[in-house]
């Protein structure tokens, strides 16, 4: 007799558990779970049936697949969480009967976590790793920024700061930054890492706010942030050897740093002068690093045989080429009220030299009033004191430049000037999308010109020739009057011999039309209706809506519908960008001629 099985024995049912199954399976509490799965990158599973997978059972439940769980049920991690619990009790007990002897021997044999070999499992190669960085980065960026508050020590934040710093000396040393952008969330940063592009968002620094409520849970993404500590230092490790830098990172010290070295703690200068992002990092040898360019020959390497896709591999490394060295020698004075770190960060990684106030931060390499300096980065409309040799620029020269590839006109950022839009170059173009005439001009490549200003520049020239055809018109008229004489004369010697060439054009003109009759004639072109060619196409379109499968119609409806929506908000933007035009452009006249009276 066949042993059948009876219902929720096979298939779905088995596939999935609940996690209260699976933690009772497990002998975890739900934050140890909770921890397990972020560690080991284990989620919920969302089931085809969830009918099936719950056995019948309505509502909806957490579910794992049941091989994830007994995936977790072999890792040793679990035996080190239940040895945390132990000491847990064990340290409660001794200090319920205030046996501090026994309380110390608990400290000192206190548990620890690794996690070295999960990164190691989870990330068998390199480049896994650093395909993975987004989400490290922009957490581990975060926490550098907060105090210690509720479950996040103090000492945790200080390693995200200490790794995240190493991680922008290595993108400065090999100059791997590509694409920059502020917005209201941070600033932007894609840099090319081991051929992989990886994209992050450092925080704008304020003042912490501590919320009234508890919307975040901290403990969470503490549990995160534990797991990509251990990996970011891998990656820094495996980076700076890439580039033959000594690690963990050390600097040359001049003899003006060595004196102010003798006031305070090594490690505490060293910190500090690596946080400045600076100063150049030493080599595994000794000596200072500084940047050489790779040679590349785009010959040696044949991946296809087209050769307009090489053409464009060609151009890009160009490109790339160019936009390491793109602000090398220029030397730069930041202001006070510029946001230090993020701007130093940019234009370190493309070469240029960078100073500031020595009050606002140790590391500074030159004083304000420095003759050599090219460019200073200010905030603010004014200045009490400028020097004619610099160009006083405000902070989104640097991000546009470096999105264009290209050093801009400086007159367009100059300090108190109202500026360009900020566009980002994160944004990928699609058919049926509205691109604002600025972010064209970027894909283009070519410097933007306002419609306002073209078109001001065009009445102006217009009314410049209405000036000038005046003037001409009086001169004419009194070459008229003396002109009318002189055709008096002509008129009656003109009469006579009128009568003879009249009677000579009948006897020609009767011959060629006579010629022209027996002559063959070149076809004309018929001219196409514009509209009647819509209606056509219109109909031809009716035609294959109507041989379209009657599965596929929903879909091609739904398709028609969204190219309508989005056709409905191009035509809404471009109708509001014509109205901020307009109105731009009626303001410049009224202060126009409000100035007018002044000037005359």
């Amino acid at each position: 007799m066949v042993n059948r099985k009876k219902k929720y024995e096979a298939g779905t049912a088995q596939r999935y558990i609940t996690r209260k199954s699976a933690m009772k399976k497990l002998q975890l509490t739900l934050k140890d779970f909770r921890k397990m799965c972020i560690l080991k990158g284990i989620y919920p599973r969302e089931p085809a049936n969830r009918r099936k997978a719950q056995k019948g059972k309505t509502g909806v439940k957490t579910l794992y697949h049941a091989k994830d769980i007994k995936f977790l049920s072999h890792e040793p991690m679990i035996w080190k969480l239940r040895e945390y619990k132990i000491f847990a009790r064990r340290m409660g007990r001794a200090r319920a009967i205030r046996d501090f002897e026994k309380v110390h021997q608990y400290i000192d044999s206190h548990p620890t976590l690794t996690l070295d070999h999960i990164v190691r499992e989870r990330y068998p190669t390199f480049v896994d790793a650093v395909r993975d960085m987004d989400d490290c980065l922009t957490l581990c960026f975060m926490f550098s920024t907060f105090p210690s508050i509720k479950h996040v020590r103090r000492d945790f934040s200080a390693l995200c700061r200490r790794l995240t710093v190493e991680f922008m000396h290595y993108v400065m040393a090999a100059r791997a930054l590509r694409k920059v952008f502020i917005s209201i969330k941070g600033y932007y940063f894609q840099a090319d890492i081991s051929g992989q592009t990886v994209t992050w968002i450092i925080p704008h620094v304020f003042p912490y706010k501590p919320e009234s409520k508890d919307d975040v849970d901290f403990r969470i993404m503490s549990t995160f942030v534990e797991f990509y500590t251990v990996m970011l230092g891998f990656i820094n490790f495996k980076l700076y050897h890439s580039l033959n830098l000594y690690y963990p990172p050390k600097f040359p010290v001049s003899s003006k740093d060595a004196e102010s070295k003798l006031l305070v703690d090594q490690d505490v200068f060293v910190s500090e002068r690596i946080a400045a992002l600076n100063s150049n990092l030493l080599n595994s040898d000794g000596s200072a690093n500084e940047y050489v360019e790779e040679e590349f020959d785009m010959d040696d390497i044949h991946l296809t045989d087209d050769p307009q896709k090489i053409a464009e591999a060609r151009e890009e490394r160009d490109k790339v080429k160019n936009l390491k060295t793109l602000f090398k020698g220029l030397k730069v004075f930041v202001g006070r009220e510029v946001p230090r770190e993020p701007v130093v960060f940019v234009l370190r990684c493309f070469g240029a030299e960078v100073s500031w106030d020595p009050l606002l931060f140790v590391g500074s390499t030159f004083d304000e009033h420095d003759t050599k300096i090219t460019h200073q980065i200010v905030d603010r409309p004014s200045l009490d004191r400028t020097y004619l040799s610099r160009y006083y620029v405000q902070p989104q020269w640097i991000f546009d430049s470096v999105n264009a590839r290209k050093l801009l006109p400086e007159v367009d950022y100059l300090m108190g000037k109202t500026l360009p839009p900020h566009l980002s170059p994160f944004t990928i173009v699609r058919d049926g999308q509205y691109q604002p005439p600025e972010e064209q001009a970027l894909r283009e490549g070519v410097p933007f010109k306002p419609q306002v200003l073209e078109e001001e520049k065009s009445e102006d020239e217009e009314e410049s020739e209405n000036d000038e055809e005046a003037g001409d018109d009086d001169d004419k008229d009194e070459d008229v009057n003396s002109d009318d004489d002189d055709d008096d004369d002509d008129d009656e010697e003109n009469e006579d011999s009128d009568y003879d060439e009249d009677e000579e054009a009948k006897a020609i003109s009767s011959k060629e039309l006579k010629v022209k009759q027996m002559a063959v004639k070149a076809g004309e072109l018929a001219k196409e209706n514009p509209r009647q060619q819509q209606i056509d196409e219109a109909a031809q379109l009716r035609l294959r809506e109507r041989m379209i499968a009657r599965k596929h119609r929903k879909l091609y409806k739904s398709m028609m519908k969204g190219r309508r929506s989005r056709q409905h908000e191009i035509n809404l933007l471009t109708k509001k960008r014509k109205a901020i035009d307009e109105e731009t452009k009626a303001s410049k006249k009224k202060t126009k001629k409000k100035k007018q009276p002044a000037d005359k």
